[in-house]
């Protein structure tokens, strides 16, 4: 018997087990669980939608309406989207899709998945961090990814050379990167991670390996990470591809994400940025300032725009940090 692979966020037995009880394709011989355990909340997403599947290759499974595995998927996808918010309470899954990792290359892929997930779980004291995330993209790179595995990484990103994610309770992160299709629909992958010991990743990073042989992946923050980053050399080792989920948003994504960032936008007296940035240089590293006073320097020379400039200096600095520095400026005013 094979070790079943296990989502320490996710997993819960007694859901895997009605589940499979339910789904019989997920007692196939290369996939042994389902994303279970997830959330019991009340699912958000309107449905069922009266619009035709997405063509994808042959080789994936269609899950239908009602399914256990459908509505776990889909009730973690609006949790990610924020319940409440216009693009939770109106989006439309149109189809789930499972890859079930046919043919040899199939088995070659989860067993392999397999074999690292129990190195990485000796190495780390027999906790191998597996982690559910989601990945955006068009459905043609989605596709790609299913049958052929990552054949590209993320260079000059935000946080090094690496594949990026989202955990699974967060799917506005990578939503704001996906792409529209030719029928108006975005897709999603749902992937399972290998994450092991994870090491912080600064803004400006140029990393594209684990610093030591300590750690195994990257994390914008340890404590509540909004990105998971899967280094390149280990992107069709530690990531299975697992779902693909189509829907159609309320809106377009600027739209809608425009709403999620205004609920959480700090307001302020104005203050200088020269100000923000030596304040911000007490708690940030040189490499994540240099980035912030690059980006400031594009602003002044009109190569992006100042709300560009404010949602990348939030994105790097965070909220929290920004508001404590805004406030401690208002004090000493």
């Amino acid at each position: 018997m094979r070790r079943p692979l296990v989502s320490k966020n996710l997993t819960n037995p007694s859901e895997i087990e009605k589940a499979n009880s339910t789904h019989s394709e997920l007692d196939s011989t290369t996939h042994d669980q389902d994303p279970s355990s997830m959330s019991d909340c009340e699912s958000s997403v309107s449905g069922p939608c009266n619009d035709p599947p997405p063509s994808f290759y042959d080789g994936l499974i269609r899950l239908q309406e009602g399914d256990r595995v459908f509505n776990l998927i889909r009730r973690r996808l609006v949790m990610g989207l924020g319940l409440g918010l216009v693009c939770g309470t109106q989006a439309e899954i149109v189809a789930i899709h499972r890859n079930p990792f046919r043919g040899v290359m199939g088995q070659a892929r989860t067993q392999s998945f397999q074999i690292f997930e129990k190195a990485i779980a000796n190495k780390c004291g027999g906790n191998s961090n597996l982690k559910f995330a989601w990945y955006a993209g068009s459905k043609q790179e989605l596709c790609k990814i299913v049958e052929q595995g990552f054949g590209k990484s993320i260079d000059n990103g935000l946080y090094g050379r690496g594949v990026y994610f989202s955990p699974d309770d967060s799917a506005m992160e990578c939503l704001k990167d996906s792409v529209v299709d030719e029928d108006g629909m975005r897709h999603l992958l749902l992937c399972r991670l290998i994450l092991g010991k994870t090491e912080v990743v600064h803004p400006g990073s140029d990393q594209c390996h684990p610093s030591s042989e300590e750690f195994d992946s990257g994390v914008d923050n340890l404590t509540m990470p909004k990105k998971y980053i899967v280094w390149c050399t280990n992107m069709n080792t530690h990531i299975l591809p697992e779902y693909i989920i189509s829907f159609k948003a309320p809106s377009a994504l600027n739209g809608f994400a425009r709403v999620w960032d205004s609920s959480i936008r700090p307001t302020s007296p104005w203050m200088p940025f020269p100000t923000l940035i030596s304040v911000l240089s007490k708690f940030l590293p040189p490499t994540t300032i240099a980035l912030i006073s690059k980006y400031y320097k594009d602003h002044k020379e009109k190569k992006i725009p100042r709300p560009e400039l404010i949602q990348r200096v939030r994105q790097i600095a965070g909220d929290k940090l920004l508001i404590s520095a805004i406030k401690s400026y208002r004090t000493r005013k």
